[in-house]
């Protein structure tokens, strides 16, 4: 069975703060998917919506939103080659110096 380490962080402010504070739980399931997906090393993810929604089991519009609220408060950042390319996901280890 794989296994991945997560920074206490996450559980102990992150996910109170976007689930409590912001009302937005799927922005901490995106979230945690992608850093599975990055092995936690910050890598670039390249992800669809369509991705996330099977592996997650959120709406497509839940996840659309959770990529905003990401993205918007920096723990995300999407870059694309095109317009109708898949986006390159990096997650943002803002608590990391």
């Amino acid at each position: 069975m794989r296994q991945f380490r997560v920074d206490a962080y996450l559980v102990e402010t992150l996910m109170p703060d976007l689930v409590l504070h912001d009302r937005q739980p799927s922005a901490f399931l995106v979230y945690l998917y992608l850093w599975y997906r990055s092995s936690g090393k910050g890598a670039p993810v390249r992800a669809s919506h369509q991705d996330m929604v099977n592996a997650t089991g959120l709406s497509k519009s839940a996840v659309q939103g959770a990529v905003r609220t990401l993205v918007r408060r920096r723990l995300l950042r999407a870059s694309r080659d095109g317009v109708t390319a898949v986006p390159a996901y990096t997650v943002v280890r803002p608590w990391r110096r």
